[in-house]
C-alpha cells in the first residue's frame, strides 16, 4: 500500500489529522537568512510523516503502541535532500508539498516529498524511520526497533531509493583522528524533543554550527543543495557531543564536508551528516 497525499488547503478537510497540511504562506518562522528554513522544513516533514503514518495505520492520530503498551515513536533512521533551491522563494511566497508514503521493511516506513513554489520545483526530501522505543523505559542508550500492527503489506524498495547509509551495513566507530570542530552539551529546552530524544533536526544543526566554525566567511552565504543525514543513535539530556569532520573539498563556488557526531562521553556515533552547499543567489 502506498499512501500519497496531495495536501489541499486548510480548512477544506474536516478530520482532526489534517490540521496545519495543507500549503504554507511562508514567513519569518519558515524562512532563514538565505532562503527558506532547513530546520523548519524537516520539522514541518517530520510532522507530515508522523501524521501520515497513522493513516496508514487506520488511527485518527499518532498515538502509537507495542503490544504491551509501551509508547511507540518514529525515529528517522535517514534523511536526504535532493536539488534543492531554498534560495528561490521568500516572505509571502506559497509552499506547497506533494506527499507520499510507502512501508519498506518489517519496521521502516520512507516518505517522499515533492516541494514546490509558485510551480516551479524547490528539492525533493527522502525520510526513512523506524518505529523504536526504550528497553529500560529510560535512557536514549536502549532504544530498539519494534513492528507495528495494522500497518500495510511491504513494498520493495528501488535501488536507487535506498536510504543514505542502507540497512545492513554496519554501524561506523567513532574517529579520534578527526578534528573536532564543535563540542557542546545540547540543551534540553531547544535540541530535545516531547518524547525526551534528541531531535533529528538539532544534528543537522549541530552540523552547520560546525560549518561556522570552520569557514564563516563562506557559511554566512551557504545554501544547502544537498544533504544525506544517517542516524545510528542518540544520547541523554545532559551528555555532551563532539562534532567531528572526516572530509571536506571547498572551490569558488561551493563546498561539500561529511561531519560525524560522536556521544563525548563513550565515543558512539550518533550520525553521519554528508552536505553539499553552494552560495546563495539572495
Amino acid at each position: 500500500m502506498n499512501v500519497a497525499l496531495r495536501i489541499d488547503p486548510p480548512g477544506t478537510r474536516d478530520a482532526p489529522m489534517e490540521a496545519g497540511l495543507g500549503p504554507v504562506l511562508l514567513g519569518m518562522p519558515h524562512l532563514a537568512l538565505n532562503g527558506l528554513s532547513e530546520t523548519w522544513l524537516l520539522r514541518e516533514l517530520g510532522h507530515r510523516h508522523w501524521l501520515l503514518l497513522a493513516r496508514m495505520a487506520g488511527r485518527r492520530v499518532p498515538d502509537f503502541r507495542d503490544r504491551q503498551g509501551h509508547a511507540v515513536y518514529a525515529a528517522f533512521r535517514s534523511v536526504a535532500i535532493a536539488d534543492a533551491a531554498f534560495d528561490r522563494v521568500g516572505e509571502n511566497d506559497v509552499l506547497e508539498i506533494v506527499t507520499s508514503l510507502s512501508r519498506i521493511s518489517r519496521t521502516q516506513i520512507r516518505s517522499r516529498h515533492l516541494l514546490f513554489a509558485g510551480g516551479a520545483p524547490l528539492g525533493e526530501v527522502t525520510m526513512v524511520s523506524v518505529f523504536v522505543h526504550r528497553r529500560d523505559g529510560a535512557s536514549n542508550h536502549t532504544v530498539a526497533r519494534v513492528e507495528i500492527d495494522g500497518l500495510p503489506a511491504i513494498e520493495p524498495m528501488a535501488d536507487d531509493a535506498a536510504p543514505p547509509g542502507g540497512t545492513g551495513h554496519p554501524r561506523p566507530v567513532a574517529a579520534p583522528g578527526a578534528p573536532v570542530i564543535l563540542e557542546c552539551t545540547p540543551c534540553p529546552s531547544q535540541d530535545f524533543n516531547g518524547a525526551g530524544f534528541l531531535y533529528f533536526t538539532s544534528f543537522v544543526a549541530f552540523a552547520d554550527r560546525a560549518e561556522w566554525q570552520l569557514d564563516p566567511a563562506f557559511a554566512r552565504h551557504a545554501i544547502t543543495v544537498r544533504r544525506e543525514v544517517a542516524y545510528h543513535a542518540n544520547l541523554d539530556p545532559g551528555e555532551a557531543i563532539l562534532v567531528r569532520l572526516l572530509e571536506a573539498c571547498s572551490g569558488p563556488t561551493g563546498w561539500r564536508h561529511h561531519c560525524r557526531i560522536e556521544r563525548k562521553s563513550d565515543g558512539a556515533v550518533l550520525a553521519d551528516i554528508r552536505s553539499v552547499k553552494r552560495a546563495s543567489q539572495r
